[in-house]
């Protein structure tokens, strides 16, 4: 054994490990959580007929508890990733991923399967809150939002290719193998994370995990007014896209008919976020995330308001070219929002990366579920509460970030 396999494994001690590599491997591992929300979309309508749903729009809470499993998940999985290391908590989460989907996967009722999917949901948390953990680990400031970006990028090919793979399965199987699939996947990745994957947190960077240590990162993620707007800013921001996922499958195949072809229009609009994210890569250097989110945000208002009015002279069923010309280019400002938000709320958070990014986490899931469910519960056949929930998060995004940055330099100000 080389003097490189002798030293601790950790990212500090693998200067020679290619960035591309690390982002991959942070992408392909976050990718879980989209397999888990994207393949099951074109199924929701089955999931919720053949297990007895109340309601049409019961289908929605497939994804509702898979976000609220996440958003209590993210709670303990940061910190325990602070403590135990990134590698340990992720592999942790997975084991809890690998028991929801087998639940789900063999679910008798609607309750199960709900059940299941709050659990998959709980261990799913530590890929995404683990993995951003991780990119801080090893970068800071702009440097970090690039990675981000280019993860970004990288993940939401997920999105793309996800209804199109979960269509697939439908003509061929049952709904309940797209869970099955979920869980071979989630085995193999462990697999290769363990071969390929150093830790990024040495022992000498570790916080023994308590009660209070959780409660003290918490209070400084809220006292830090650039983190605290930009982790709301996260939230009303999610929230809209919690409300299209949650309505995606009603609006395209049943509002539109698109049938079949849903995935192709899935995948098109998240094709807008994926093309956003990499020239937020490229740009976010020169510009700053500020100036780049500033800009995405009046873009999308101004946009979204535009097409309430639009969509309401056509009683809230527009022409579907004309839908997705206006959910094209807020799909692209909303790529340029995830990256920039994420990176500008854990900038100043370095000390206590895991649990900042967990409290991040939960909370901006907290307020994206309490924006995106009531909007996506008021689904009337229509497209206006989709193009309602857009702007209201453009406009609160814009306000509260606004509110972060004014305070931020007032700090910044007093301080010297």
């Amino acid at each position: 054994m080389d003097a490189e396999r002798s030293a601790p494994e950790t990212l500090e001690n693998s200067p020679q490990r290619p960035s591309v590599e690390f982002i991959a491997l942070v992408a392909l591992t976050t990718s879980l959580v989209a397999m888990a929300i994207d393949t099951m979309l074109p199924a929701l309508g089955v999931m919720a007929s053949e297990l007895g749903a109340a309601s049409p729009n019961d289908r929605q809470l497939v994804l509702s508890a898979f976000f609220g499993g996440m958003m209590v998940g993210q709670v303990l999985c940061g910190p325990a990733s602070d403590s135990l290391g990134r590698r340990r908590a992720l592999f942790i989460g997975i084991a809890l991923f690998v028991v929801g989907n087998l639940m789900c996967a063999l679910a008798p009722s609607f309750g199960v399967l709900l059940a299941g999917r709050a659990l998959s949901g709980f261990g799913a948390a530590s890929p995404r809150i683990v993995s951003v953990a991780m990119v801080r680990d090893a970068y800071g400031g702009r440097g970090m939002a690039r990675v981000m970006s280019f993860v970004s990028t990288v993940f939401i090919l997920v999105p793309v290719l996800a209804p199109s793979i979960g269509q697939g399965v439908l003509v061929v199987a049952s709904w309940r193998a797209i869970y099955w699939g979920l869980v071979v996947m989630a085995i193999v990745n462990s697999i290769w994370l363990a071969l390929r994957q150093p830790e990024t947190l040495p022992e000498s960077r570790r916080v023994p995990f308590s009660v209070r240590n959780v409660l003290s990162g918490a209070a400084q993620t809220f006292r830090h007014p650039l983190t605290l707007g930009y982790m709301m800013g996260t939230g009303v921001v999610f929230g809209a896209f919690i409300n299209y996922l949650s309505t995606a499958q009603q609006i395209f195949q049943e509002q539109y008919g698109v049938g079949k072809l849903f995935p192709v229009y899935f995948g098109l609009l998240a094709s807008g976020i994926g093309v956003a994210s990499f020239v937020n890569g490229r740009l976010v250097m020169r510009f700053g995330m500020r100036q780049l989110s500033r800009i995405a945000l009046v873009g999308a208002s101004s946009l979204s308001l535009v097409a309430l009015f639009g969509a309401a002279l056509w009683h809230g069923h527009p022409p579907l070219p004309a839908l997705m010309a206006y959910l094209i280019p807020c799909f692209f400002f909303n790529g340029i929002l995830f990256g920039n938000f994420n990176a500008r709320a854990m900038e100043p958070m370095g000390r206590i990366a895991g649990v900042a990014a967990a409290v991040i986490g939960s909370v901006g899931t907290l307020v994206a579920l309490a924006i995106g469910t009531p909007f996506g519960r008021a689904y009337d056949g229509t497209v206006l509460p989709l193009i309602g929930g857009y702007l209201t998060s453009g406009v609160l995004g814009l306000l509260l970030t606004t509110w972060a940055e004014r305070k931020n330099e007032a700090l910044g100000a007093s301080a010297q």
